[in-house]
C-alpha cells in the first residue's frame, strides 16, 4: 500500500493560496490544482464543455468555439444562482479527477481548491490549510492577476464563503518566498 499524506489547501481569491502551493511544490509536494482541472474540463472537447454550454447558452462562446471564461466569470460571479448552476456541473468532474490522481500518489499531495469544503474534498485530506489576507490586499491581487476592474474583483469576493476553518491558518504576509517556505517546512 502506498504511503501518502494529503493536505487540502483552500482560501479565497487573492488570499495567497497559489503562492503557498508553489512553495509546497518547491518542497517536493504533488500539487493537484482544481482550478486547472476545471479549466481543462471546460475546454472545447473537455468533459464539462457541453454541459456548461447547454446551461449558459452559446453566447458564452468565443468565435473559435471555446468558452469565454471571462464572460462566464462575470456572469456567475454576479449571480449566486448562476454560480451554483456552474458549480453543480463542474464539481463532480473535478472530484472524480482528484480521486483518480490520489489513487496513484506516494508522498505529499496537496489538493489546491478554493471550494474544498463545499465540494467535499476535505474528506480526502489528512489536514486542511487555509490561506488568508486582508480584504484590500486580496482586491489588489485579483485586479493585478486577472486584469479586471475593482468592481469585478469585489463581485468575485462577495460571492465567496468564509475561509476560517482548517487545521492550520496561514496569513500570507511573508516578506519573501524563502520566509514562506521556511514557515511551511515547520508546518509539515
Amino acid at each position: 500500500m502506498k504511503q501518502s499524506k494529503v493536505i487540502g489547501l483552500t482560501g479565497g481569491s487573492g488570499s495567497g493560496k497559489s503562492t503557498v502551493a508553489k512553495a509546497l511544490e518547491h518542497l517536493g509536494a504533488l500539487i493537484i490544482d482544481c482550478d486547472k482541472i476545471a479549466h481543462e474540463n471546460m475546454l472545447k472537447g473537455g468533459i464539462a464543455y457541453n454541459d456548461i454550454v447547454n446551461a449558459f447558452g452559446r453566447g458564452i462562446l468565443l468565435t473559435d468555439g471555446e468558452i469565454d471564461r471571462r464572460k462566464l466569470g462575470n456572469m456567475v460571479f454576479s449571480d449566486r444562482t448562476a454560480l451554483s448552476r456552474l458549480n453543480s456541473i463542474a464539481h463532480p468532474y473535478i472530484v472524480d479527477r482528484v480521486r483518480t490522481i490520489l489513487s496513484d500518489v506516494e508522498g505529499l499531495a496537496v489538493i489546491d481548491a478554493a471550494l474544498l469544503y463545499e465540494v467535499g474534498l476535505d474528506r480526502l485530506c489528512d489536514e486542511v490549510w487555509v490561506t488568508q489576507a486582508p480584504y484590500p490586499v486580496r482586491i489588489e491581487r485579483i485586479m493585478e492577476r486577472d486584469g479586471i476592474t475593482r468592481q469585478e474583483a469585489e463581485n468575485r469576493l462577495s460571492n465567496q464563503g468564509k475561509y476560517d476553518r482548517g487545521d492550520k491558518i496561514i496569513v500570507t504576509d511573508f516578506a519573501t518566498l524563502e520566509d514562506l517556505e521556511k514557515y511551511i517546512k515547520e508546518l509539515i
